[in-house]
């Protein structure tokens, strides 16, 4: 295989797409398609400028798995419309468009991978993890991801679209070191973001302890495990108001690992198959694109697939 097998944060490119693009871009009855456009655009991107041998789109079975619940309860509370249901707050015109969406790969034969009970960070986790036949790309929007690039014993590499495609940044084991001054190693970040801890999921970190001492600290001692193990034993290279802090937050300490860092053995419900090329239901397209007012940026994603 010439290029990398491709993992797509779906819900994090369509989330970016809904957002990028106006909701003016609506179906013949008026139903917006902005993310979905955006969306189908983005793959056909990804498709030329990567050019990967294979392709899944990695999908959220559960937004906010039970397992993280009930080790931090705050995790990603911020977020819930409705706790009856845990259901998450996403705006109205986003939701109906997310079925056009899986519709739409289906029809061009785009493999699709979930988890029940794990979100697509866990999804992507396990199959990078497994992957040893090549090397693997990761394209999202998500930083908790750069958990996951490596070297060995396949390269793993992180296509970062937070400010667009047209500014994507590849991100490997030496970005990351020169970006967080930390070992070049993905479970580093990892070990950070559990001391940084962040609001936008509900993570409150360890008091007193921002990223760049976060950082300091994991590069000081390697890992988080060895921090944790040297503060316990009232090492003075551990500053003392990070003893206390670690003395003070210890439970959150102990469980905001299994939180911040992504499963690896999840066990997938997969669709599609991943080569590209792949079989595409031409004429089904073809009526989504017509049902939907999807315009060209369905055409350019049949030309990129060579359908």
């Amino acid at each position: 295989m010439s290029g990398p097998l491709v993992l797509l944060d779906s819900a994090s490119l369509y989330f970016r797409s809904f957002f990028a693009l106006p909701e003016s871009m609506t179906s013949p009855d008026g139903v917006p398609v902005n993310a979905v456009r955006g969306f189908a655009g983005m793959i056909a991107q990804i498709l030329t400028d990567r050019r990967p041998a294979r392709l899944v789109a990695c999908l959220d079975a559960d937004w906010r798995p039970a397992f993280r619940v009930e080790a931090i309860p705050s995790y990603k509370a911020q977020r819930v419309a409705d706790p009856a249901v845990n259901a998450e707050e996403v705006p109205d015109t986003l939701t109906p468009q997310v079925p056009i969406i899986i519709d739409l790969l289906d029809a061009l034969g785009i493999a699709t991978a979930e988890a029940a009970g794990y979100e697509a960070d866990d999804v992507i986790g396990t199959l990078a993890h497994r992957e040893a036949a090549g090397p693997v790309e990761i394209i999202t929007g998500d930083r908790d991801l750069f958990q996951c690039v490596r070297d060995e014993p396949t390269p793993v590499r992180v296509v970062y679209v937070g400010r667009g495609w047209s500014k994507a940044e590849v991100i490997g084991p030496q970005e990351l070191a020169t970006r967080y001054g930390l070992p070049a190693e993905g479970l580093a970040y990892a070990d950070m973001a559990v001391l940084r801890g962040d609001p936008s999921d509900g993570l409150p970190g360890i008091t007193g302890v921002g990223e760049k001492t976060a950082a300091k600290l994991i590069t000081k001692f390697g890992s988080l495990a060895a921090l944790v193990e040297a503060a316990a034993a009232g090492s003075k290279d551990v500053p003392l108001k990070v003893r206390d802090a670690f003395t003070h937050d210890a439970d959150y300490l102990a469980k905001a690992p299994l939180v911040v860092r992504v499963a690896t053995d999840a066990t997938l419900e997969t669709t599609g198959t991943p080569e590209v090329p792949h079989p595409v239901d031409v004429d089904r397209v073809r009526e989504l694109q017509e049902r939907w007012a999807l315009g060209s940026a369905v055409d350019r994603l049949l030309k990129a697939l060579g359908a």
